[in-house]
């Protein structure tokens, strides 16, 4: 009991931290700007679903392409670590992009939601290559049909807290103001950079144990 738990608490803080909604809203809000309320909720419902499906396939299919790839676990848990790595120096630093997209008329707004919900909300910012690596490495540690259950969760539970917290976007930033928005992605970058160490050393491991035995 307590090892689910804590698989479904490191899936959980990981996604959200990886995912970082919080983060997230800033550039939602920027690239729905000139959208009204129920375009712009729409757009965050479809990214939400759209990252979701992304998320799950690669977690499922991530197995299929290593070997098709030749391409073994601790290798991607050593890339993955360093992709964690570096979004968290990103997050510490508190980097955001700035997108600005105007969209005048029904049809106009329409065709900018279809476009901007996929990608780039979707694919890469919400389901962005740390999800991703995060989803098929928990995959392959997820060894019984319950841990596998918790991930699924864990991952649908972080994307629906996304897709409310993008929803109520607007309340929550002018709440926290750019001080809090701030100190709330440093400290997330934080988490992400030791989840990236631990991803890191987890994978490099085995590779030099495996290196030291073909050298005897």
């Amino acid at each position: 009991m307590s090892d689910l738990l804590g698989f479904a608490l490191l899936a959980f803080t990981s996604f959200f931290t990886l995912i970082n909604p919080i983060g997230t809203m800033p550039i939602f809000m920027t690239m729905t700007a000139d959208l009204d309320t129920s375009h712009r909720n729409y757009t965050a419902r479809k990214a939400s679903i759209a990252a979701f499906i992304t998320i799950i396939a690669f977690a499922f299919s991530g197995q299929v392409l290593f070997k098709f790839f030749g391409i073994s676990v601790n290798s991607f848990r050593v890339v993955g670590g360093v992709i964690f790595f570096l979004m968290g120096m990103d997050m510490l630093q508190a980097r955001l992009s700035s997108i600005k997209v105007r969209g005048k008329g029904k049809a106009e707004k329409k065709e900018i939601v279809d476009d901007i919900s996929i990608t780039p909300l979707a694919i890469p910012m919400i389901s962005g290559p740390g999800a991703i690596t995060n989803a098929i490495v928990m995959m392959e540690d997820a060894d019984t049909i319950q841990h596998k259950l918790i991930l699924i969760s864990s991952i649908f539970g972080v994307l629906l807290l996304t897709y409310l917290i993008l929803l109520s976007s607007g309340k929550i930033l002018k709440l926290l103001g750019a001080t809090g928005r701030n100190v709330l992605m440093r400290l997330m970058g934080l988490i992400v950079m030791v989840i990236a160490v631990e991803f890191f050393f987890s994978g490099m491991k085995p590779i030099i144990v495996d290196i030291l035995k073909a050298a005897q």
